[in-house]
């Protein structure tokens, strides 16, 4: 059977599971040859294929983030996709890999703003995360990313508090813990209990 047979939209599926299992089979075995061709399909005429390459390759950098970091332009071209689906789940996979190329993210880095500003949620926790993550690698990246990291930890949702808190924890030095610090506190107090425990995990972290 071919990989494309093996996705979900080959077996006429609407879960997940086909597409996970491939990509588990292909980390465990390393299938360098197998990922190529995955990703040769992420521009498939049919979106569902893309998808579920996408799907594929997010399940493989869980595993071994190493083995699909050179698809980074992929990725990266597939959040400026008309299709939704096509670019949360491509944000995913640049957040997986997002420490391992972050000169390509970098160079993009106000184009994918604008990508997660009017992105779905999904899109913006991943955004935040990546760009975070990109921001810890060096400092002249962090000097850039960090001022739009705290405006979004001041100005999310409440619900979205804890969590960009986690994500931007990649990203605090000493040169931007103050401000960090600083908004956690202020908001800290207005969370829901369960969300109040985890700010203040990352508070007491430092």
């Amino acid at each position: 059977m071919s990989l494309l047979a093996r996705l979900a939209s080959g077996q006429d599926r609407k879960d997940e599971e086909p597409n996970k299992a491939l990509g588990r089979e292909l980390a465990e075995t390393r299938d360098t040859d197998g990922l190529d061709k995955i990703a040769e399909n992420l521009f498939h005429e049919d979106k569902r294929v893309q998808a579920d390459c996408l799907s594929v390759l997010e399940q493989v950098g869980l595993l071994a983030p190493e083995l699909i970091e050179d698809y980074v332009g992929e990725f990266i071209r597939l959040i400026f996709n008309r299709n939704n689906r096509l670019v949360w789940a491509s944000m995913i996979n640049l957040a997986l890999i997002a420490d391992r190329k972050p000169g390509e993210i970098f160079d993009r880095f106000d184009d994918i703003v604008k990508v997660i500003d009017k992105g779905s949620v999904i899109t913006q926790d991943n955004g935040i995360k990546t760009l975070a993550k990109v921001a810890s690698t060096r400092p002249e990246y962090r000097e850039a990313i960090s001022p739009y990291l705290m405006k979004q930890l001041k100005s999310c949702r409440p619900k979205s508090v804890a969590q960009y808190g986690e994500s931007i924890r990649w990203a605090i030095d000493e040169t931007n813990q103050e401000e960090y610090l600083a908004i956690l506190n202020d908001r800290v107090e207005r969370l829901k209990p369960s969300q109040q425990r985890r700010v203040r995990k990352l508070i007491n972290s430092f």
